[in-house]
């Protein structure tokens, strides 16, 4: 474990319990400096500097690559957000009346309504419920997913972790499967990339999407989209500009060819502001390693889950098994609704979210005890003032 005082990568205030890393990240400190420095820059100098700036984004792309393992930077996209990664999949691929996609009936809208949108083609979506029949030996999510794939699936989706409850899927185990039986296979990685060890080769995955306000603690408008080398060509477009061709700086050749990189889902300008950010972010994650991170994530997920399994009459949702605990733990109380929780809570500054019907609570590496111990003393006094 290092020895740096990770405490200093932050500045949340002290009367705030930020628990919401799941939904929207603060920014660490260098981050909002650099923004600060690049907002200063462009309106002293305009954009005199954009070499440089053409330099951070390709750090960017190297960067990423760096953390999810991809075999280039050429594999990575700088896109707007994970729903346009998923539609550029989903509007990308050449579907037949008859095909179907293998999806859990726990995701996140952005990783269902994309595909339900294909019905119109002819595609039908089979929904699978992750924790059916999961009591029963030798059974789990992963099983029930791979049990509904038959000889008309093209594509599993599947998000690494579940927004809700937290659950881990075993990512290796299903890109094992569609890989032997020749199922493309698409990872919403949203909830882990930033957060827990990821590696797009180990899983054999064919896409992979996120953003970058969440785990990987940058500004919204700005995520990353991973796309497999033997595939970029299968992937029709449905935007087209200037920055998707392969000479970019040719504004006046009246031909073009798509850029041979992932590059080719780029359109437009790019979001530079966000560039400088999220590379900040990454090189921070970077620095301190994301298996160090995921060690201390994985830490304090753990003692907020024994923290509330002290507290009479709260069921803690979810899984704490060494291989399926995440940043996410969701919770509910028998006999008090989890909006009010939830609303009691927000008033009090201990930022978290309602997923689901629980309230979810996701800390992040550099999450305190004090502040953990302060949110759980909060719901206590909360739970007390109402019974």
């Amino acid at each position: 474990m290092q020895s740096t005082d990770i405490s200093s990568d932050f500045s949340i205030s002290k009367n705030i319990y930020y628990l919401n890393h799941a939904a929207v990240s603060p920014w660490p400190l260098k981050t909002a400096e650099v923004i600060k420095q690049f907002a200063d820059e462009n309106a002293r100098l305009g954009a005199s500097q954009y070499l440089q700036w053409l330099n951070i984004e390709q750090q960017l792309r190297e960067n990423i690559a760096k953390l999810i393992n991809a075999p280039s930077q050429d594999d990575i996209a700088l896109v707007k957000n994970t729903s346009e990664a998923l539609s550029f999949v989903a509007y990308g691929l050449s579907w037949n009346p008859g095909d179907n996609i293998v999806i859990a009936k726990q995701e996140f809208p952005s990783n269902r309504i994309v595909w339900q949108s294909l019905q119109t083609q002819g595609v039908e979506v089979k929904f699978v419920d992750l924790y059916k029949n999961i009591n029963k030996p030798n059974n789990t999510p992963e099983d029930n997913l791979m049990a509904a794939i038959d000889d008309k699936t093209r594509l599993l989706s599947v998000s690494s972790v579940q927004y809700a409850d937290g659950f881990r899927m075993n990512l290796e185990k299903l890109g094992e499967f569609c890989q032997q039986n020749q199922i493309l296979y698409c990872v919403d990685a949203i909830q882990s990339i930033g957060a827990l060890k990821f590696d797009v080769q180990a899983i054999n995955a064919d896409f992979v999407m996120a953003d970058g306000h969440k785990w990987l603690m940058s500004p919204e408008g700005l995520g990353l989209f991973y796309c497999k080398a033997s595939l970029r060509s299968q992937l029709k477009l449905s935007q087209y500009g200037w920055r998707m061709i392969e000479n970019q700086f040719d504004f006046d050749s009246l031909t073009w060819s798509e850029a041979e990189t992932a590059r080719k889902f780029e359109c437009g300008s790019p979001n530079m502001l966000g560039i400088h950010a999220l590379n900040c972010s990454i090189k921070l994650i970077l620095k301190r390693n994301i298996e160090f991170i995921e060690q201390l994530l994985v830490k304090n997920s753990r003692y907020i889950i024994k923290k509330l399994e002290t507290i009479p009459e709260t069921i803690v949702q979810s899984n704490s098994n060494a291989n399926r605990i995440s940043g996410i733990v969701s919770f509910r109380h028998n006999t008090i609704s989890s909006e009010r929780l939830y609303n009691e809570l927000m008033a009090k500054n201990v930022i978290c979210a309602m997923r689901h019907g629980n309230v979810r609570f996701s800390p992040h590496y550099y999450t305190s005890t004090e502040v953990i111990d302060g949110a759980i003393e909060i719901l206590n006094e909360i739970i007390a003032s109402i019974q």
